[in-house]
């Protein structure tokens, strides 16, 4: 999930990217009691109220669980924060490609989602990239080069590019600064190239409510060179 930006014009399973907003999961965690079987010559006055106690503190927590679900339903923010943090907290763990850095942002003038990432080589051995993968399952080859910048072609083969190094970052970005600007579109269908389709959702063109680029499904594909080997 990555968020997009609310300035100007503009504007996330594991495995899933989103801007944003992302996916809450609720795990239940499963209690097993053990009651002990009185003979007929031993005094058990608890057992019962015991029983009677856990019943109560599991309704409790079932109460409270269902209060959960419905806030987070009701207060779609909280919603969309606690996804984002999921996704984020797993790209910058994951390995030996990590997104560490990760935003959206919408050109108004064309209607195009730019995603942002900084992704590291967090492996032992250098890895060379060779295409993204969205939620429709097709994977891209090729990313967009502005105006030749840093002499990439327009547009260029993403695994002449993007060698890394471990330990070394590179960029797909327009309009964030980075050295250079290397980028590809984010869309629900992908129509050319360089665009990775998927997309549930996309930024949108409102500054009180900026909407999300939203993968349900998001990867790369890549060769890691093995020294030695």
């Amino acid at each position: 999930m990555l968020a997009c930006e609310s300035a100007r014009m503009m504007e996330k399973g594991q495995g899933a990217i989103r801007s944003n907003c992302g996916s809450t999961n609720l795990s239940a965690r499963r209690q097993v009691v053990h009651l002990s079987r009185c003979s007929s010559r031993t005094y058990c006055p608890l057992v019962g109220q015991g029983a009677t106690e856990y019943l109560v503190l599991l309704a409790v927590v079932l109460i409270v669980a269902l209060v959960s679900v419905a806030l987070l339903g009701f207060f779609p923010g909280m919603a969309s924060d606690a996804q984002l943090t999921q996704s984020q907290a797993y790209w910058r763990s994951a390995s030996p490609i990590a997104i560490t850095e990760g935003g959206g942002r919408l050109q108004a003038s064309n209607g195009y989602t730019y995603p942002y990432l900084r992704i590291r080589n967090t492996g032992t051995y250098p890895i060379r990239l060779i295409g993204i993968i969205g939620g429709d399952g097709v994977k891209i080859s090729q990313f967009r080069g502005y105006l030749g910048d840093c002499g990439a072609t327009d547009p260029a083969n993403i695994s002449d590019y993007y060698y890394m190094a471990p330990g070394e970052e590179k960029y797909f970005d327009i309009q964030y600064g980075s050295p250079c600007r290397w980028f590809f579109y984010a869309r629900t269908t992908a129509s050319v190239d360089y665009a990775v389709g998927g997309a549930s959702s996309l930024c949108q063109n409102s500054s009180t409510s900026p909407g999300v680029i939203d993968y349900k499904t998001f990867g790369f594909e890549y060769i890691e060179y093995i020294l030695g080997f």
